[in-house]
């Protein structure tokens, strides 16, 4: 039983009732809650005339499952009317990177957001270079004055919303208008809030990705990817992960889908506990400025609020200016904010990062040493304690 109305039959499931029912057949499961962990590659065909044809539910172990089944189907409930199918990677990056060789060969112009996260442009600076694809990086804070930048050959248009540690936030459907004007697809990196918080192919988004590695899976134990398309863009999705071979593991997409049943529950609190830890930040005299887009005195505040249910526990904070031996000594001090890449699984993390580097349509002088904080399942009230120390110690170093 798939589950996407009431018992009525008329009204549309809310999103959170979706988590827990969508991909979800209790019968085909002899009456299991969950679905088995199918571990398989060959699956046998009971006549030769079947196996000519390619005729049967499964085919080969690497172009899906029933466990890989009951993870998309999940997910095009959670993404919403408008998406057409969902494909499933082995990480992130690799969502990425096969999106990217979907839409764009050799002779195609890209337009990247100035903000995106910094693999993403490793790999447009990289291999997509190498293969004769023209990247342009563009101010995310650009809107509509995007059309400008358009070129005959420019295919599509990345953007990611907020934008990976500065958080600046774009006007995606404004970007959406002037790229399909020009028959460009247009690409968001969407892990910051999830299809939960953000149904992007709403906002006229044709492929969305996540870092499924961090709130889908949410517990910090796997590396995933997600694709979702629009009817217009799946079918080059959908060729790009079988030209290229892109498969995710059988046990990680079993993680994938237990975190996604209570993704709903841990994101409302991951969105509490950040906006309060964000607030108080805001007040600190330590801090000069806190980079969240939720926060009301945030740039791109209107734009987050018309767009966007929620927010995640992810965001920035400027610190007065310091040396780094005092940003040192407040790391090594605390100890319930983890020194660790990646983030969305349910502990608290702190990381020191400077994007000047990386930046080249917009500069990159906050005024001050920069951190990015996520904001875990922990009471607040401690996280505060925790930093309180911390800070403690980077006044001392000054």
């Amino acid at each position: 039983m798939s589950f996407s109305r009431d018992d009525h039959g008329s009204t549309p499931l809310k999103a959170e009732t979706l988590l827990i029912t969508a991909g979800r057949d209790t019968e085909a499961q002899k009456g299991f809650v969950n679905p088995p962990v199918v571990h398989g590659s060959t699956v046998l065909y009971p006549t030769a005339e079947d196996l000519r044809a390619h005729r049967g539910e499964f085919q080969y172990g690497r172009r899906g499952t029933p466990t890989t089944r009951a993870l998309q189907q999940a997910l095009m409930a959670l993404e919403g009317s408008q998406c057409a199918g969902v494909g499933l990677t082995p990480s992130g990056l690799s969502a990425i990177s096969t999106t990217l060789l979907a839409v764009a060969k050799t002779g195609d112009h890209l337009l990247v957001c100035d903000n995106v996260y910094r693999p993403s442009r490793n790999f447009c600076n990289g291999l997509l270079a190498r293969y004769g694809v023209e990247i342009t990086y563009f101010d995310p804070m650009i809107g509509a004055g995007i059309a400008e930048l358009f070129k005959p050959n420019t295919k599509a248009v990345l953007v990611e919303a907020p934008g990976s540690q500065s958080f600046e936030m774009p006007d995606i459907p404004a970007i959406a208008a002037a790229a399909h004007a020009r028959g460009a697809l247009v690409i968001d990196d969407n892990t910051w809030a999830t299809p939960l918080f953000h149904r992007s192919l709403e906002q006229g988004v044709d492929i969305s990705m996540q870092a499924a590695t961090k709130y889908i899976g949410g517990h910090s134990d796997i590396m995933f990817g997600t694709i979702s398309a629009n009817a217009k863009a799946w079918p080059q999705v959908a060729e790009a992960i079988q030209l290229l071979g892109v498969c995710a593991g059988p046990d990680d997409v079993f993680l994938a889908l237990r975190g996604l049943r209570t993704l709903a529950v841990r994101l409302a609190q991951h969105h509490q506990s950040g906006l309060e830890m964000a607030r108080w930040l805001a007040a600190r005299p330590e801090v000069i400025r806190v980079l969240h887009p939720a926060l009301e005195s945030d740039p791109g505040h209107a734009i987050w609020k018309r767009d966007f249910t929620g927010a995640s526990g992810l965001f920035s904070i400027v610190l007065k200016p310091a040396p780094q031996q005092a940003v040192d000594r407040l790391l090594d001090t605390v100890k319930l904010f983890g020194m660790g890449f990646s983030w969305g699984g349910f502990e608290s993390l702190v990381i020191p990062f400077d994007c000047a580097a990386y930046r080249s349509a917009t500069t990159w002088a906050p005024g001050g040493p920069t951190l990015r904080l996520h904001i875990g399942l922990e009471n607040v009230e401690d996280l505060k304690a925790d930093l309180e120390r911390g800070f403690a110690a980077f006044n001392a170093a000054i």
